[in-house]
């Protein structure tokens, strides 16, 4: 296709080539005729330009001629401008000096204001003679201003007299508005002369060595400042502008004098300040710090004449807002576990004169921890008069209630101190708090625990000589278990109420002390009444079941003839068990981890025991491993069945528990069957003991051959061929006898058990 139009392209090109002259002469002519025209159209487009430049010309010489009389325009503007605000200057100066002089105070604030702002159009024309005069003119119409409203004020509310009993006259009413466009130093000293004036009756009423100025008599502080500020609001509340806030500014001049006096009378008379006392006068002034957060915003507490600046903001809320259920008696458990509210707003007024009393809060201090000393005496009293929990009744195994009594106690403290001051003062309440909750676990926790023979964690010649003859050890009464579990629950309660109490500490003190608080210690304690109290749990269980093991390792095994049920010993151990743990369990439902805890450590106590005792089971014959193994598996059997055993409600027992039991009970099953199993050929035996046993220990070996009954000469042999038997630890172990086997499952065990059963049914 492409070539064939290739071909007819070149065609009707060479056709062109071939025209006729004619042809060729008409299109040179056209030709040049087309270069004529172009020349014409680049002449007119010349012409164009050239008549637009002088357009261009033209238009800018009309324009300069409008710019400059924009120019003269706006400089007439300003010209006359200036002179208008000129001539309203020298008019308002003239009027601005007549009137002061004829104290016309209402018209001067309106005229001063507009002269004050008219002035500032003159600034950069200061430069001018008549300007400068004019504007030296003003400033000495307002320092005369100023003296003359001074003078006034001094005539009307003279320092050394006392006020006028008419109302305030409408000329220091304007005086006041004139103030306000003054210099500030002028509104501030005439607020801080009438304030001083105001007040001179209060420190002439209420002088050092006045009887009423005793912390006694706190209360007539307060309403005789109320009496004033009613009086202040009828008189002269509408004669200073609302925004100078007057009344509240007397208010705060009064707390400031309050607390300088209150510090100076305390001071001296440091000696007869009492508790009660103390308290009722900060009671009295935080009462009075609230009603001023309620009347004021507080917005002059860090402004104005003479006034101190307000106290630093404090993190506790407006105390009068925090809810105080705490200090009702009747609350007790969660008293200190509700949840929080939202933080009330801050009373800004908060300490402004209560801030005195911080310094002599030992007083309190040394109060709380009187109190509390007499509180826990009477509580070691109390308990000794009416002795350990009842068994069967609702207070066994409860939770003692002097404690809960001494955390109300501990809340309404914290609660009154931190409205006292939440610095180093709750510092000292915190360190009162940790001691009498050690004396707390030591007194009347851990002072209160039964007492065991084997308390001591050794063994005497007594306990020794009574294991020798089967002697039945001392079991606690139902009454003392309670006692113990009444006493676990307490400490546990003690323990998270501890450490909630540690929370809200933090909460109500400063920021920068938060570090300081710290009752690691005190949790620790009570962690360590716990740990005691089961630890007792499990030694009666086990001094219990001790004879009955006793009773076991004595049995003469050689000589049993036939398989029977399970004997006498394991009646005994599962009848103490069944006594003991159904009345632990009910005592501590409040406290279930620890009733496991109990479960987990008196497993881990008796198993080990019960193995020893094992050990000393020899000789033994076949038909008496049988009896043991059948025996062993009865107390598997029950040990698994602990936590619920005896209860109406079925639980299963926590994994970790199943494991721990079903671990050491296989142990000793797997010592039986080694005993069981023909000691010839030796090497079979050896390799049987160290698959089922895992136990690389040698003397352990040797108790199985005695157990056996294997003579000597025949146990040397047998020990020098476990010792070859054994497989060679990896390289990098440490050395040593430990073997790691996989040791059966549950399943497999039981399983074995089942076929063993049957076996000595069959025997039967």
């Amino acid at each position: 296709m492409m070539e064939e139009e290739e071909l007819e392209f070149a065609e009707d090109l060479e056709a062109i080539l071939h025209l006729s002259p004619e042809v060729q002469l008409a299109i040179e002519q056209a030709l040049e005729e087309a270069q004529v025209a172009i020349g014409q159209l680049f002449g007119k487009i010349k012409d164009i330009k050239d008549k637009a430049e002088k357009s261009e010309q033209m238009v800018k010489e009309i324009t300069r001629d409008i710019k400059q009389l924009d120019h003269a325009k706006r400089h007439l503007t300003t010209s006359i401008t200036t002179l208008n605000h000129l001539h309203m200057l020298a008019g308002g100066v003239d009027s601005l000096e007549a009137m002061t002089r004829k104290r016309q105070y209402g018209e001067v604030a309106n005229l001063l204001q507009g002269v004050v702002n008219v002035l500032e159009h003159f600034h950069k024309y200061m430069g001018i003679p008549q300007i400068r005069q004019l504007s030296e003119r003003v400033k000495a119409a307002q320092s005369e201003l100023g003296t003359q409203i001074l003078a006034d004020f001094e005539e009307t509310f003279p320092a050394q007299g006392s006020k006028r009993t008419g109302g305030p006259s409408n000329v220091l009413r304007d005086a006041c508005l004139v103030a306000n466009i003054l210099d500030p130093r002028i509104k501030q000293e005439i607020i801080k002369k009438f304030i001083r004036q105001h007040l001179s009756e209060y420190m002439v009423l209420f002088q050092e060595n006045q009887d009423v100025a005793w912390l006694d008599k706190i209360d007539r502080r307060y309403a005789w400042i109320k009496r004033q500020l009613v009086d202040y609001e009828e008189k002269y509340g509408r004669m200073f502008p609302e925004e100078w806030c007057m009344t509240e500014r007397i208010a705060v001049e009064f707390c400031h004098i309050t607390r300088t006096e209150l510090a100076k009378v305390m001071r001296t008379r440091a000696k007869e300040i009492e508790v009660k006392l103390l308290l009722f006068a900060i009671q009295r002034t935080t009462n009075f710090e609230g009603l001023l957060a309620k009347r004021f915003s507080g917005c002059t507490l860090t402004d104005g004449p003479g006034l101190k600046k307000s106290v630093s903001s404090l993190d506790s809320t407006n105390p009068f807002l925090e809810d105080e259920a705490g200090e009702d008696g009747s609350e007790k458990e969660d008293d200190l576990d509700r949840a929080k509210k939202p933080k009330a707003p801050d009373n800004p007024f908060h300490g402004i004169v209560s801030k005195c009393f911080e310094p002599h809060l030992y007083v309190y201090i040394e109060s709380q921890d009187k109190n509390l000393g007499e509180m826990i005496d009477r509580f070691v009293s109390d308990f000794r008069a009416q002795g350990p929990p009842k068994a069967g009744t609702e207070d066994g195994g409860a939770v003692l209630p002097s404690c809960a009594d001494l955390f109300v106690y501990y809340k309404k403290c914290m609660v009154q101190c931190s409205q006292l001051s939440t610095g180093e003062p709750m510092i000292a309440l915190t360190t009162i708090f940790q001691k009498y909750l050690r004396e707390y676990a030591w007194k009347i926790l851990s002072g209160n625990l039964p007492k065991t023979s084997s308390n001591s964690g050794g063994l005497t010649i007594k306990s020794l000589l009574q294991e020798k003859e089967g002697f039945e050890a001392a079991k606690f009464t139902v009454e003392e278990l309670c006692l113990i579990c009444s006493i676990l629950s307490t400490a546990e309660y003690c323990l998270a109420t501890t450490q909630q109490l540690e929370e809200k500490l933090k909460e109500k003190v400063d920021k920068i002390l938060v570090e300081r608080i710290n009752l690691t210690g005190e949790m620790d304690t009570f962690s360590t009444v716990i740990s005691n109290s089961i630890q007792l749990l499990v030694q009666d269980l086990d001094a219990a079941c001790d004879p009955a093991l006793t009773a076991m390792s004595k049995m003469p095994w050689q000589s049993v003839e036939h398989v029977g049920d399970q004997s006498p010993y394991v009646t005994s151990v599962i009848m103490h068990i069944k006594q003991n743990v159904p009345i632990i369990r009910d005592n501590l439902a409040s406290t279930r981890k620890y009733f496991t805890q109990f479960c987990i450590k008196y497993t881990n106590s008796f198993i080990p025991k019960f193995i020893n005792h094992l050990f000393r089971c020899k000789p033994i014959s076949m038909v008496g491993a049988e009896q043991l193994l059948l025996d062993t598996h009865s107390l598997k059997t029950v040990l698994l069945d602990l936590p619920s055993i005896g209860s109406q409600v079925v639980r299963k027992a926590p994994a970790s528990y199943t494991k721990i039991v079903v671990k050491g009970m296989t142990r000793a099953e797997m010592i039986l069957k080694v005993v069981m199993a023909p000691h010839e050929p030796s090497v079979v035996f050896v390799d049987n003991y160290i698959k089922l046993l895992a136990d690389g220990n040698p003397e352990t070996f040797q108790k199985t051959l005695d157990m056996k009954g294997l003579k000597r000469s025949e146990q040397s042999s047998m020990l020098e061929l476990f010792r070859q038997r054994l497989p060679t630890p990896p390289s990098g172990a440490d050395g040593g006898p430990s073997l790691s086997f996989s040791t059966p499952t549950p399943e497999q065990e039981n399983s074995r058990i089942r076929k063993l059963e049957k076996l000595i049914k069959k025997r039967l």
